[in-house]
């Protein structure tokens, strides 16, 4: 289970980061950032933040190397704001989060059109009956012996003494 100072220090990391980019860091290069997620070691000396920049891949280059340069103050802040004896180094990482998810809704939609396309060829036509659960008349002897009590099962498996 995870150290729970651990979780809300990484809570208060992406707080205090993202307010800093959203106020202090004046950077032109710093595109419209968002702090996704922090993570930090269990011993909590290196913070990962992971973030998200929209626009065009050169608007994500320009704001790592933003984010590179503000790395020293916005290191520096954390250790004050949160009252830490050790500030954690932190180091930017682009999330793919929003890249992983289109590319499996990419991965859907191929799928869904190629099921479509095997269908078609197909027709309507059924692998197996068009009702795989048709009831089927059952076994006379079958049905007598699940219906019967252990008394009867005694008498059916003991001869009687007259025959």
């Amino acid at each position: 289970m995870p150290n729970p100072r651990i979780g809300k220090l990484q809570e208060q990391i992406q707080f205090v980061v993202a307010q800093m980019l959203q106020h202090k860091i004046k950077d032109p290069r710093l595109g419209f950032v968002t702090v996704t997620e922090v993570r930090l070691t269990g011993d909590a000396r290196e913070a990962t933040v992971f973030y998200t920049v929209m626009g065009q891949e050169a608007d994500l280059a320009a704001t790592a190397a933003a984010l590179e340069s503000a790395k020293g103050l916005l290191r520096s802040t954390v250790g004050k704001r949160l009252g830490l004896r050790f500030a954690p180094t932190l180091s930017f990482v682009p999330d793919a989060t929003l890249q992983t998810a289109q590319q499996m809704e990419e991965l859907i939609v191929r799928a869904r059109r190629h099921d479509e396309e095997l269908g078609a060829q197909r027709g309507d036509q059924y692998a197996g009956e068009a009702d795989p659960y048709v009831v089927r008349e059952a076994d006379p002897h079958v049905a007598q012996g699940a219906g019967a009590s252990d008394e009867d099962a005694d008498e059916q498996a003991q001869p009687h003494e007259d025959e």
